[in-house]
């Protein structure tokens, strides 16, 4: 009986740790599934794969405690975070090449400064032609950034009303803009 408990204090204890041929075990079993999981996240191989390096080069580094199956699913959630982590670090890079782009363009041509001064000119006419109750909504949220609740909150409204007041705004531009492109002059 004693050497029962012994061998199941054994076995646990051996699975408690991450050793290397415990780590192997895992490596070997669940490399491929894990980095399939992330292929079909992502499409892009390369990235399915060094995230999955990723994954067990932090599960050694940290010799987290559980059986197989806590340690796989540890592995897959590490795996999840690593990849979103990833996601929303290119968009950010992306965003900010594109800002970089944009702001550093100094050789726009004299046609296009003509074209956005008329564009920023029709915007401004249609911002004052617009109903007083749309236009504050709409430069509330856009130029206060302020989201829907708390444009609602500050006016005394409903959230439903501060939706439909921004949708009819954003209506009454896209039309006047649209009317703009399709009849230049």
């Amino acid at each position: 009986m004693l050497r029962t408990y012994f061998c199941i204090f054994v076995l646990r204890s051996r699975f408690l740790q991450v050793t290397k041929e415990f780590f192997k075990f895992l490596f070997d079993n669940n490399f491929d599934s894990l980095r399939n999981y992330l292929y079909y996240r992502s499409g892009n191989k390369e990235l399915a794969t060094d995230i999955a390096q990723d994954c067990f080069l932090k599960l050694w580094e940290k010799q987290p405690g559980g059986d197989e199956v806590a340690i796989r699913k540890l592995l897959y959630k590490m795996g999840h975070d690593i990849f979103i982590s990833r996601y929303r670090h290119s968009r950010v890079e992306k965003e900010f090449a594109f800002k970089q782009n944009f702001s550093n363009e100094t050789s726009r041509s004299p046609e296009d400064e003509l074209n956005y001064s008329e564009l920023k000119k029709k915007y401004q006419q249609v911002l004052n032609e617009m109903p007083e109750n749309w236009r504050v909504v709409f430069l509330m949220s856009r130029t206060e950034e302020l989201k829907n609740r708390e444009i609602a909150e500050r006016l005394g409204l409903s959230v439903k009303a501060v939706e439909k007041r921004m949708s009819k705004a954003l209506r009454m531009l896209k039309d006047a803009l649209m009317a703009e492109e399709t009849n230049p002059g």
